[in-house]
């Protein structure tokens, strides 16, 4: 596999970068336009990953997936949710890290599809930095992705949830879609991609209007016991597990309880 991971990471970064300079920003008016061509993109990528790597990708719960006004909150494992979820979204503005805007071509789109960037270093500023942008967007009907862990955790690593979407949440005053994943497993942080199959699964939304603490509570559960038990299918299916997914493989299957952490602000 470590050939292919080579071949699909030359193949991967190619691509994009003749894509997104053949698809210039000045060359394609109008923002819908232009997130057609990054859906387009996305789904080039996807496929390109299970022809050359052998992976599996199936998406279930989608039919839970409200068109406007809500909070997509994702598991973050690997860079495959940042690219695969795009065709999945209506109209998405998603919430990244600032230093991403500045990378050549991807910055530029990033910024005409009017994504929201994070100054992690400014803490709460940066928080209501976020939420003003936030609710604009809401305001045009879109839907406000992120990753609640606000950077990528290994499959079966501790949960480290951020405060932050909690305050997301009440103060946009819309509906949280939980997605768990296991993308990690086949596609990790770092190494070789291995075969089997990517899962991701939108969960039940949870409805506006909870208090804060207890739909930041209700986030994680709903994240991390979906998360467990596809780590467990993983498993059952013989697929290749990281010392970490096996660890905690074992750990349920001896009876450990869902995992969440208090949270914080910045």
């Amino acid at each position: 596999m470590v050939f292919r991971t080579l071949v699909y990471n030359v193949v991967f970064y190619v691509s994009t970068l003749v894509m997104m300079i053949v698809g210039a920003p000045t060359m394609i008016p109008g923002r819908r336009t232009e997130m057609a061509f990054v859906r387009l993109w996305s789904r080039i990528q996807m496929a390109l990953h299970r022809a050359i790597v052998g992976a599996r990708h199936e998406i279930r719960g989608l039919e839970r997936m409200p068109k406007t006004g809500c909070i997509v909150a994702m598991k973050h494992q690997s860079t495959w949710e940042t690219i695969a979820m795009i065709p999945l979204l209506e109209d998405p503005a998603f919430i990244l890290k600032r230093e991403l805007m500045w990378i050549p071509f991807f910055g530029w789109w990033a910024a005409r599809a009017k994504m929201i960037p994070v100054d992690r270093g400014r803490g709460r500023d940066a928080l209501r930095a976020m939420t003003e942008r936030a609710k604009k967007a809401v305001d045009e009907g879109r839907q406000i992705a992120i990753f609640p862990e606000g950077t990528r955790r290994e499959a079966g690593a501790e949960p480290a949830y951020k405060f932050g979407v909690a305050v997301l949440y009440r103060d946009l005053d819309v509906p949280i879609v939980p997605v768990a994943l296991n993308a990690g497993l086949v596609w990790p942080r770092r190494g070789v991609h291995r075969r089997g199959t990517i899962v991701a699964e939108v969960l039940e939304p949870i409805p506006a209007g909870l208090d804060p603490k207890t739909a930041f509570l209700r986030l994680q559960l709903s994240i991390e016991e979906a998360c467990d038990q596809l780590l467990l299918e993983a498993a059952d299916r013989g697929d290749e597990l990281s010392p970490t997914a096996a660890r905690r493989v074992a750990e349920l299957r001896a009876g450990a309880g869902t995992r969440i952490t208090e949270g914080r602000v910045a």
